[in-house]
């Protein structure tokens, strides 16, 4: 039996194309239209012509990075994530070469709409780390 080595993520929000692309500056990943169409508004149109954007995905332009899927869902977000992503934008970094860098960071995805919810330093055990809420309010870290 093999293992499985690649995986996508999927987001359930209220506006596909505006958390993808979002994500798309967060990460650095491309938008990645379906099979046969060149920019995701072409699916749109064929798709449902007029209507709200179900879907939107992208890609690590590398190829190493997991695929993210954004689907329309008709509810909001009501509690707590279960899962969330972490933003490696520290790593190898300790102290205050640490914290400046993530600091960096959120100020530039508070830049593009992220909201800081709180800065955890170092206290001697764990490392700093930041955690953020995304433009729809999905928590995930900065570590």
């Amino acid at each position: 039996m093999s293992s499985v080595k690649k995986f996508q993520v999927t987001f359930d929000c209220a506006e596909p194309t505006r958390l993808a692309r979002f994500w798309c500056e967060v990460l650095g990943y491309t938008a990645s239209p379906p099979n046969g169409f060149a920019a995701w508004d072409d699916f749109d149109r064929s798709d449902a012509p007029g209507k709200e954007p179900q879907y939107f995905a992208c890609t690590d332009p590398t190829g190493e990075g997991s695929r993210l899927l954004f689907q329309l869902v008709p509810e909001g977000k009501v509690v707590k994530n279960r899962l969330h992503l972490c933003v490696r934008a520290g790593t190898g970094l300790v102290g205050e070469e640490r914290l400046a860098t993530l600091k960096a960071e959120r100020d530039r995805l508070v830049a593009l709409g992220a909201v800081c919810v709180r800065v955890m330093e170092a206290d001697g055990e764990y490392e700093s780390c930041i955690v953020m809420q995304d433009i729809e309010g999905n928590e995930f870290c900065l570590d």
